[in-house]
């Protein structure tokens, strides 16, 4: 198991993001997500990362992928970028792997295929905080949220355990509508929306109109959340 520092700095990202494309997952940035990585072209991308800066774009693949999976199919226009936080190589020659979401990118345009697996140029897309919003209306926004994700959660001691600690820390509007986002039960579209609106605002409200509209009770996903595989 190799383990390495998860300070992310911009100004290092070259604008190049080696992409994962998955047809489901909607990762956000400041939460962690464990995959298996066992397809050729992803073991070689993986193994770039590595050996360099250790950042991996996490896309998700536009309608129709099924189509041409193992070609270039079409990808949706936001990423998130995410640094390996663990790997580990199995005897078998695959690995497991844990990301740490770490901003949001947009997808510009795709360079030729020089490599095993497609590489993207990329622009950082930082989160926006109406000049007109006082600390005192983000902070009730906040609360908003976190009294809804609740609301919505079935009564699993251990779930309601990990909210109360989230509760307990200092954690920006942002940061709570992505862990928020990323833990609730929603499907691609709404996620979609809701990685692509750097605007903190109109996200939470976003997030929280989101909430108010799925059934009751359903099981968020879990965390630290199961393997993926690709």
């Amino acid at each position: 198991m190799s383990d390495e520092p998860l300070a992310f700095s911009p100004d290092k990202f070259s604008g190049q993001a080696r992409i994962f494309a998955l047809p489901n997952l909607v990762m956000f940035p400041h939460v962690m997500q464990a995959l298996h990585i066992y397809e050729t072209r992803y073991r070689a991308m993986l193994e770039e990362a590595i050996e360099d800066d250790r950042l991996i774009a996490l896309a998700v693949l536009a309608p129709g992928w099924e189509q041409n999976y193992e070609g270039r199919p079409r990808l949706r226009s936001t990423a998130c970028l995410c640094r390996v936080a663990t790997h580990q190589r199995t005897p078998e020659g695959t690995y497991n792997v844990l990301l740490l979401g770490v901003r949001r990118l947009r997808l510009v345009h795709e360079l030729p295929p020089k490599k095993l697996f497609r590489v993207v140029e990329s622009e950082i897309l930082d989160d926006e905080l109406p000049d007109d919003e006082s600390p005192a209306a983000s902070a009730e926004l906040q609360q908003q949220l976190l009294a809804a994700f609740k609301r919505s959660m079935p009564k699993i001691p251990d779930a309601y355990e990990q909210l109360d600690q989230l509760l307990g820390t200092q954690i920006t509007l942002g940061m709570l509508a992505d862990i928020v986002a990323y833990t609730i039960d929603l499907d691609v579209e709404w996620k979609m929306r809701l990685l692509a609106e750097c605007n903190v605002v109109r996200r939470t409200r976003l997030l929280l109109e989101a909430i108010a509209g799925r059934p009751a009770a359903t099981i968020p996903r879990p965390f630290p959340p199961e393997f993926s595989t690709n």
